[in-house]
C-alpha cells in the first residue's frame, strides 16, 4: 500500500497496527478558506485530491489518504506559520470545545496508474480543552511542538495535559482513525490481522530453523 502523506505521525500509526506501506507525498494546494459548513465533505475530498496527483505513478495498487481538519466553529485551524499564529490558535481552543475531522480516501488502481475503485469515509472527534494561562501557551509553542500541526497542538505530545476530554476516536486527532481505517481495508478485502500473521508465521519458522523467511 502507498501511503500519500508526508506526515510522520501517519507512518507511525500504520506501522504501529502492522499495515506494510510505503511513503509518497502528494504535494497538493492546501490552502484552507476561511469557512468551512461541510468538514467532513471537505476533508474527503482533500484526500481525494491527493490520491488522484499521484495515482498514475503506482500503476495496480492500493493508495491511502487522510487529510485531517481542526475547526473552532467553522473556521479551520491549519498549521500555524508562525509563534503568534500558533499562539492565537490556542487562546481560541482555551476553555472551549472544537472539532477535529479526518477525511480518508482509499483507492485501487489499474495497470495504467487510473483509479478503478475509491473507498470514502470520515471521522469526526470533539475535543475539550481546559482554560490555557499565557504562561502555558508560551512554554508550550518554545517546544517548537505546535508549529507542524493543524490547530497549533499534538494531541500526542505535550498538549495531552491541555485536553479535559475527548468524545470520539483519539487516533483521528492524532491524524489516522485507526477503527474506521481497519474497517475500510476490510472492506476493500485486506485484512489488517493478515498482516500480523504473517508476522508471527515469519517468528515462528525463525525460531524453528535458525534462518529468518525473509532471509531465504
Amino acid at each position: 500500500m502507498v501511503l500519500v502523506s508526508a506526515s510522520p505521525r501517519r507512518q507511525q500509526l500504520l506501522k504501529q497496527i502492522g499495515v506494510p506501506f510505503e511513503v509518497c507525498p502528494a504535494g497538493i494546494d492546501e490552502t484552507l478558506p476561511n469557512r468551512v459548513d461541510d468538514p467532513e465533505a471537505f476533508a474527503v475530498e482533500l484526500a481525494f485530491r491527493k490520491i488522484r496527483a499521484v495515482a498514475k505513478e503506482f500503476p495496480d495498487r492500493w493508495l491511502l489518504a487522510a487529510d485531517t481538519l481542526v475547526l473552532f466553529g467553522n473556521e479551520p485551524l491549519g498549521k500555524p506559520k508562525t509563534c503568534e499564529e500558533a499562539a492565537l490558535m490556542l487562546r481560541k481552543l482555551s476553555g472551549r470545545t472544537h472539532i477535529v475531522v479526518t477525511g480518508l480516501c482509499l483507492a485501487k488502481t489499474d495497470k495504467k496508474g487510473r483509479i478503478r475503485r475509491c473507498l470514502k469515509a470520515s471521522e469526526m472527534t470533539f475535543v475539550t480543552f481546559r482554560s490555557l494561562t499565557d504562561e502555558e501557551i508560551t512554554a508550550y509553542i518554545a517546544t517548537g511542538e505546535p508549529m507542524d500541526k493543524a490547530g497549533a497542538y499534538g494531541i500526542q505530545g505535550r498538549a495531552a495535559i491541555f485536553a479535559t476530554r475527548i468524545l470520539g476516536c483519539y487516533y483521528n486527532i492524532v491524524g489516522l482513525p485507526l477503527a474506521k481505517l481497519a474497517m475500510m481495508l476490510r472492506e476493500a478485502g485486506i485484512e489488517v490481522t493478515g498482516f500480523w500473521q504473517s508476522s508471527c508465521n515469519e517468528s515462528h519458522e525463525t525460531n524453528r530453523t535458525g534462518t529468518p523467511l525473509s532471509a531465504r
